[in-house]
């Protein structure tokens, strides 16, 4: 019996940086909860944009969000990792001697940004919905973050292989698409945050769904029996998970959740 489904937002449930859910999947959501499946949503993005994103459910569901380092429910964090304040500051001035790259720093508060881009501003704002701080430098921040994320509109891939170099053995590196490249503290990842909802709910793998598309999900899958790859997915989870579902565009993790129902 499944007793726990796990998803991804962006690429999975909707194309990358939309907020367009299909209101039908809240009624499955409230459905699927009403039979005693807990229901959890696992983002890069912030546990706010989870928020806003899924009103409608909003107290009903887990937010496993900024890739795992930070869990919590409606109004209440349950678990958040932070990365070490001098090491999140040797990330920032790496990522400043490249220009074309962008840096968003998350705190289990809210988001900071120190760019000039208004755009970008913009469309983290109106766009994925954060809970986002203007301030004039990064390095002023007291508080440390629970997640560094570097953007750039496309490649990121490969603008950020510096990043691995230098910092590979000190922090936890996922490509979040094609635009982000996020960076959390050592062993935390989408897979160890629903690990703990397992744990805490004594709920095991096999009675585990889970949904993904990119590399920053590969570990969730590997905590569930019945995994998931939307058929937009990269090539890597499409081969590491078990089963397939239908794109995101066609609403192919509602069509899996409604087949369950």
């Amino acid at each position: 019996m499944i007793k726990l489904i796990v998803s991804d937002v962006d690429g999975t449930l909707v194309e990358d940086g939309s907020a367009d859910i299909n209101p039908e999947l809240f009624e499955v959501i409230l459905k699927l909860r009403e039979k005693g499946i807990q229901f959890a949503i696992a983002s890069g993005r912030p546990w706010s944009s989870v928020e806003h994103t899924f009103d409608p459910v909003k107290k009903k569901i887990f937010y496993i969000s900024n890739n795992g380092s930070y869990i919590g429910c409606h109004g209440r964090s349950l678990y958040t990792y932070t990365i070490d304040k001098k090491l999140a500051e040797r990330v920032i001035r790496s990522v400043r001697r490249h220009p074309e790259l962008e840096l968003v720093y998350a705190c289990a508060g809210g988001d900071y940004v120190d760019s000039k881009n208004e755009d970008l501003v913009r469309w983290l704002v109106d766009g994925y919905k954060f809970k986002l701080n203007r301030v004039e430098d990064l390095l002023d921040l007291e508080e440390p973050p629970v997640k560094i994320s570097i953007y750039k509109p496309d490649g990121i891939e490969e603008a950020t292989r510096f990043v691995f170099d230098e910092f590979g053995t000190e922090l936890k590196l996922a490509c979040a698409g094609d635009m982000w490249m996020d960076c959390m503290a050592l062993g935390v990842n989408k897979g160890n945050a629903v690990k703990t909802i397992q744990e805490s709910l004594d709920i095991r793998p096999e009675e585990t769904m889970a949904f993904g598309d990119q590399l920053n999900d590969l570990e969730m899958l590997d905590q569930a029996y019945y995994s998931f790859a939307v058929a937009n997915a990269r090539e890597e989870v499409r081969r590491a998970a078990r089963f397939q579902a239908d794109s995101n565009v066609n609403d192919g993790v509602l069509k899996i959740l409604k087949y369950l129902l």
